[in-house]
């Protein structure tokens, strides 16, 4: 296995995202995806989040999406969600990971590099 990388440029970035259930992560995955602002997501079902809205403890279910993309897909990435998600404050948090297996970050960036 190649030496993990933090090279610039095409950095990769992780983003979390909640959606409210299964059908719209779904639709939001393949979204990022077929518009090339994500190489990859997965989407994790059953989570509980629990967290103060308007002043009240609330606890929802929802479906945590772990979009891989690059720093550059980051903005594109945020006005997405901004138009598209039904939350009127959605959670979209870009990560940097610390370090990066070589060949995963080159699919990554070669997946959203030419799109958009």
């Amino acid at each position: 296995m190649e030496e993990p990388t933090s090279g610039s440029g095409n950095e990769v970035r992780v983003v979390l995202i909640t959606a409210p259930d299964a059908d719209v992560g779904r639709r939001l995955a393949r979204a990022l995806v077929e518009r090339g602002l994500a190489a990859c997501v997965n989407s994790l079902p059953g989570i509980l989040s629990t967290y103060r809205w308007e002043g009240e403890i609330q606890e929802d279910e929802e479906v945590l999406l772990i979009v891989k993309t690059t720093h550059e897909r980051w903005p594109a990435i945020q006005g997405f969600v901004q138009a598209e998600h039904p939350y009127d404050t959605p959670e979209c948090v870009a990560l940097e990971p610390a370090a990066v297996e070589s060949k995963y970050a080159a699919w990554v960036a070669a997946e959203v590099g030419e799109r958009g």
